[in-house]
């Protein structure tokens, strides 16, 4: 069994090799749990009040 994930493409500045992150709340790969600022980068709903 393999994870569906979305990618986008970016360097790690401290990982050679690497050249693609993953878009956190796509797919398979979770979203950033109580995630306040900049959520639509992370894929995290508007917080409840």
């Amino acid at each position: 069994e393999h994870s569906l994930v979305m990618v986008r493409g970016g360097r790690v500045k401290d990982l050679p090799g690497v050249r693609y992150r993953v878009i956190r709340g796509v797919y398979d790969a979770g979203p950033v749990k109580d995630r306040r600022r900049g959520r639509s980068k992370y894929g995290a709903k508007r917080p409840k009040k």
